[in-house]
């Protein structure tokens, strides 16, 4: 052993901290570190995350709009055809009692109109008039119906997503301002991962270089497959040069193994090496024990986050969950969710004085939450199944019946929940 490897075995762990101080704490961090604001065509915005509010630029309906096909008549009928109304266009206002107009659906309202009544109600005088009897309420949308010049209409921290960029372009804009996306790479460790094939003769094969961009990604990360880097060396100079390369162009690196300080686990002095200051340094939560997050500031203030996730796959899953996913939340500018209750429908154990996350099945519907089997640590079979971790609080366990909080997986690009 090195003297390097052996005087970081000798190290001793600070205590960790609590799983949801850890979580506020790097949420917090996050948020102070917001990436920049930067305006994107709608076609180009989906996924961002608005960095202001979205308000209208002008009344919506910006005029009164017809909701129905039928006839703008003014006065008592029959009344006289004297022109047509189709959407799109600007009427000329209709001026004598007795008069109507055609008008389709969308169409703007004639000033003069007293009522509209619909084609299907309606009938023809023998002398080419139009009968017919309005309903007493107005078959039109006023302005400002939906929202007011400038009223905000989503605060900003708002993912954007198909709805919001609809609303967007029916307010008049066609740009936003948003948070730019979160730029990510991974570094996986351990001489011991093979990158293809099946597993043997001691070597493992490698689940968290495949799946955790693709996690980053439902975070609402940009991933490029060149920044996904690893098996790395089991060493210091290797581990040093892997994380300075990758931190030149991302915001957050994430890791895969190496968060102890055994004889090949080389993070921590890496990090110390490369000036990082810890915001968590493990937390009190199985499994995923020991997970860790760094804060790195240059020299013109520029932030930027290393993420050590557990070698173990469902552990590195519930660092995402816990660190990763808050710390993101923050750098995109969008708000500490609050996590959904749920029903357990089966008793869950506790985990002594640490946070247990329980992989569930969560029936939405029913309110329910299932615990799955193969719930190890280094077992992927029962995530694959799970829809996301119950949290059972230190010192307690769950009984069927109790209301738990959940973290909810994000098993979809862009999903709001997390």
């Amino acid at each position: 052993m090195s003297t390097e490897t052996a005087a970081a075995a000798e190290v001793v762990a600070p205590p960790p901290a609590g799983w949801e101080e850890a979580r506020s704490r790097v949420y917090a961090v996050g948020l102070a570190a917001a990436l920049p604001a930067v305006s994107r065509p709608l076609v180009d915005a989906d996924g961002h995350t608005l960095a202001e509010p979205l308000t209208p630029r002008t009344d919506l309906p910006a005029f009164p709009t017809s909701s129905v096909d039928g006839w703008a008549v003014r006065g008592d009928g029959p009344w006289q055809v004297v022109g047509r109304v189709l959407a799109g266009h600007t009427p000329r206002p209709l001026e004598a009692d007795g008069s109507t107009v055609e008008i389709a659906t969308g169409a703007m309202v004639p000033e003069g109109t007293t009522a509209i009544l619909r084609i299907e109600e309606s009938t023809r005088t023998a002398d080419g008039r139009v009968a017919g009897t309005p309903r007493p309420a107005p078959e039109w949308r006023e302005p400002g119906e939906e929202a007011y010049a400038g009223e905000e209409l989503l605060p900003a921290g708002t993912p954007v997503d198909p709805a919001v960029l609809g609303l967007a372009a029916s307010c008049g804009h066609d740009t936003l301002r948003v948070r730019r996306r979160p730029r990510a790479a991974l570094l996986v460790f351990g001489d011991e991962l093979l990158t293809s094939g099946p597993p043997g003769a001691g070597r493992v094969r490698d689940a968290l270089g495949p799946s955790v961009p693709a996690w980053l990604r439902r975070y609402g990360c940009q991933v490029r497959p060149a920044d996904v880097v690893g098996p790395v060396a089991d060493t210091l100079p290797a581990h040093v040069a892997a994380l300075r390369a990758a931190l030149a162009d991302a915001d957050l690196v994430c890791t895969t193994g190496g968060t102890m300080h055994g004889p090949v686990d080389h993070l921590h002095p890496t990090l110390e090496a490369l000036g990082a200051d810890y915001v968590v340094n493990t937390v009190a939560v199985r499994p995923g024990f020991p997970m860790l997050l760094a804060r790195l500031v240059d020299d013109d203030g520029r932030v930027r986050f290393v993420a050590g996730l557990p070698g173990n796959p469902q552990s590195a899953v519930v660092a995402l969950v816990s660190l990763v996913a808050p710390l993101l939340a923050g750098l995109q500018g969008r708000p500490m969710p609050v996590l959904p209750q749920v029903t357990l429908a089966e008793p869950v154990p506790g985990r002594g004085d640490y946070t247990h996350l329980a992989l569930v099945r969560w029936d939405r519907v029913a309110g329910t939450a299932h615990p799955v089997r193969h719930v190890g640590s280094a077992m992927l079979r029962g995530l694959s199944g799970a829809d996301g971790f119950a949290v059972i609080r230190p010192g307690t366990s769950g009984a069927a019946g109790d209301r738990v909080p959940v973290v909810p997986l994000p098993l979809t690009p862009g999903e709001r929940s997390w």
